[in-house]
């Protein structure tokens, strides 16, 4: 038992409904290593010890009778504390929420119920999903050094599922808050196609930003939980109709037919040492594996970062519009701030972004009539720490390097999956990013996994 907390989540999966372990053993000893370790990592903002069990117990029973719900049956997984469940507080990171029982699931909990998945609890994120953890909040520590940033909002997704805590997770991502948690931890996570997963029962940061989406130990493991939670929901008239391809039985097929687009000047001429050097191990990874790398010339990517920021703002201003600026005094500074910002954008800026934002979607979407992937960091700088990210609102280097890579696939809508490519030589998680185009998650989820199938990086775990 002390051995299973790092196994795939297939692989726990296969143990379960083979019968060679119950879902229950399997909870009990992640309930046991939640309460063993994370009063030091703070990931989990609430555990839910009695429902989480109930569950496997009827998974077990499910399972003993024959009746199979798929490969996350009897399978401990944790949500980031923006999703709705009705037995469990959804406090979206702040204090005015902590005690907010919604009146419903979220049809993300619907979906992992229907799959037979064991919910152990409510991970710890930002404050309203932006960029800081409430001041009355312990922030998440990154399991591979207290110093390092956990990356943000979904930080206690990050870190429980690197440490063990959970087989998997389900993060958000509005500005890249599935892949900086993924690569400050050394996980592979699904940014999916706007309107591919339902966002009823989520709440929301920037409406027509926000992006739900799995954070797991390897691409097979996030493409599992990506088939449970995507297609469309009438709850959520902005989900898709597009159908849901079998991401499993498809992604084994490689990338050998594959032509990966990097644009060296963006990718690799603006990063550290350390990233670029990951990077070009990449490339030459994938290029052995017979995917051909074309060149090609990225978007102004810093330019859609800048206009993220008034972009977000406005639409966070709306979803805050019935506790803010009423209740300021109950809000971080950060979120306050972003919340001041969305208040003073005019209509006529605002529609200037929206006439650059639909820009940018579309010449991102030109790229793939000439390649199937798009090859990107997930950050500038590798190794980022807390004390660093302390600038990241007055340094402009530091805002643009971060966010450089992330934010215009919120814009665009288009999904990306981040995946471990490397270590610093201080031992810290380097990531990158395949980008695809509009619900082609297939693509993207192939080139991961077949990288993965000769590289050992999301194999390794933090010293704990």
């Amino acid at each position: 038992m002390n051995n299973l907390h790092y196994k795939s989540l297939l692989e726990i999966g296969r143990l379960i409904q083979s019968g060679d372990i119950t879902s229950v053993a399997v909870t009990e000893a992640m309930l046991a290593r939640i309460e063993m370790l994370d009063s030091d990592l703070h990931s989990f903002f609430y555990v839910m010890r009695d429902s989480a069990l109930k569950h496997a117990a009827e998974a077990d029973k499910e399972i003993a009778a024959g009746k199979m719900r798929g490969p996350l049956h009897g399978v401990p997984i944790a949500l980031k504390d923006l999703i709705w469940t009705k037995d469990a507080p959804t406090s979206h990171g702040m204090i005015i929420h902590k005690d907010h029982y919604p009146a419903e699931d979220s049809t993300v909990v619907e979906r992992f119920r229907a799959a037979g998945a064991v919910i152990l609890g409510k991970l710890t994120q930002t404050e309203s999903a932006f960029a800081d953890h409430h001041p009355e909040i312990t922030r998440p520590t990154n399991p591979w050094g207290s110093a390092l940033w956990t990356g943000v909002s979904s930080s206690g997704s990050g870190v429980a599922t690197a440490a063990g805590l959970c087989f998997g997770s389900i993060g958000t991502d509005t500005g890249g808050s599935i892949r900086f948690p993924s690569s400050a931890n050394g996980l592979t996570g699904i940014k999916p196609t706007w309107g591919r997963v339902t966002r009823h029962g989520a709440c929301e940061l920037a409406a027509s930003l926000d992006h739900i989406g799995p954070m797991a130990r390897s691409a097979a493991d996030a493409a599992a939980m990506l088939q449970a939670i995507a297609g469309r929901d009438d709850k959520d008239p902005t989900s898709s109709s597009e159908p849901v391809p079998d991401y499993l039985a498809m992604m084994t097929r490689g990338v050998s037919k594959m032509c990966i687009g990097i644009d060296k000047n963006w990718a690799l001429e603006k990063v550290d040492a350390e990233t670029r050097a990951a990077l070009e191990s990449a490339i030459a990874t994938l290029t052995s594996l017979g995917a051909t790398m074309v060149e090609i010339t990225v978007p102004d990517t810093e330019k859609a970062a800048a206009e993220w920021s008034a972009l977000c703002a406005v639409e966070t201003a709306l979803a805050h519009e019935e506790t803010y600026p009423a209740q300021k005094e109950k809000y971080g500074p950060g979120l306050s701030g972003l919340l001041d910002l969305g208040h003073q954008v005019t209509a006529l800026e605002y529609q200037r972004l929206l006439l650059s934002r639909a820009a940018l979607r579309g010449d991102i979407s030109a790229l793939f009539t000439q390649v199937d992937l798009i090859l990107a960091p997930a950050t500038a700088y590798a190794g980022l720490t807390w004390d660093t990210m302390t600038r990241f609102g007055t340094d402009q280097a530091l805002f643009n390097g971060v966010l450089r890579y992330t934010s215009a696939f919120d814009a665009s809508g288009h999904p990306t999956i981040t995946l471990p490519c490397g270590l610093t030589a201080a031992g810290a998680p380097i990531g990158f990013q395949l980008v695809a185009a509009h619900f082609n998650e297939t693509a993207m989820i192939q080139g991961a996994w077949a990288y993965q199938q000769v590289t050992e990086w999301h194999k390794k775990h933090p010293a704990l």
